[in-house]
């Protein structure tokens, strides 16, 4: 037969440690960070880009130049999502970190 009472949960905190939320400064240096990747990752499209553009491809096989461009364009486009992506979480956490200094500054003037 199998045993249908429930066991306890061993893995479950314990009631004295409580979640903490992350700093106005870690949301800043979280945003500092993935700005400045998102500006070397804008750096590399652009280069990449322009690289791509004098570099016309030498070829007379129409196979060859489609798979070309198709490359071309799925590296150009990928190196493009990892920009907007740091871009939006930059942006993100930095409206995380106008919110958080906008409550501590709330909190403070509402209890003297």
């Amino acid at each position: 037969m199998t045993n249908l009472t429930p066991t306890p949960n061993t893995d479950a905190q314990p009631a004295d440690k409580q979640e903490t939320q992350p700093s106005l400064l870690q949301y800043l240096t979280g945003a500092l960070i993935s700005g400045g990747c998102a500006i070397a990752l804008y750096l590399l499209t652009s280069s990449i880009a322009h690289a791509f553009a004098n570099k016309p491809v030498s070829s007379t096989n129409q196979t060859a130049i489609r798979i070309t461009l198709a490359v071309r364009t799925l590296v150009v486009g990928l190196s493009t999502l990892a920009t907007t992506l740091f871009t939006i979480i930059g942006l993100g956490l930095m409206g995380a970190a106008i919110y958080v200094s906008v409550q501590y500054l709330k909190n403070r003037q509402a209890s003297p």
